[in-house]
């Protein structure tokens, strides 16, 4: 199914769609995705429904580990040479303005989060904010000070409004289903 789809029909935060690139920019995208990831799933695992509950237990775990891995290699590239740290604060200066998409409530999380199913994700932004600043402080590094990257049109990714590198990736990972329609996989 992913494999026909236009950029416009995928729902995801807009930051996960950057080009990795540098080393830093990926240790900064994951630091942020998997600290903001991990506050929601902590609150998952007590959802109403048991199977998302499960799901959310496991994933605690899984964050865990790419979130400490992420904050291991940002203290290292922030505490390493000059130039791993210019690395370290151009990525964040980077990625940063993507930052609060992660913590907008979008229409449909607002509606699972009141049956006791989901959750609202603008519920965890200060638990994460507490940890990114135990990360600031441990490297040095200061927190940067960017707006968040505008809405278009009041629409985010998970409205299916995408950074032109959505259609880079998709481009790349449907070439050969869009040339083999009928391919058998």
């Amino acid at each position: 199914m992913a494999f026909f789809r236009d950029a416009g029909e995928f729902r995801n935060a807009r930051l996960v769609e950057l080009d990795n690139g540098d080393f830093a920019v990926t240790i900064v995208k994951l630091l942020l995705f998997s600290s903001a990831r991990i506050a929601v799933f902590e609150q998952l695992v007590d959802s109403r429904d048991h199977v998302l509950s499960a799901v959310a237990a496991k994933g605690v775990k899984e964050l865990t580990y790419h979130r400490d891995y992420a904050g291991r290699w940002f203290l290292t590239l922030a505490r390493g040479t000059a130039e791993s740290r210019r690395r370290i604060e151009v990525a964040l200066r980077s990625v940063w303005p993507l930052r609060a998409e992660l913590f907008a409530t979008h229409e449909v999380e607002a509606r699972v989060a009141q049956t006791g199913v989901g959750v609202d994700p603008s519920t965890v932004a200060d638990a994460v904010a507490v940890v990114l600043a135990q990360v600031f402080a441990l490297s040095g590094v200061e927190q940067p000070d960017v707006a968040p990257m505008a809405a278009v049109q009041g629409r985010q990714g998970r409205d299916g409004m995408h950074t032109e590198a959505l259609s880079r990736i998709l481009g790349e990972l449907q070439v050969v289903a869009r040339a083999h329609p009928m391919g058998r996989w």
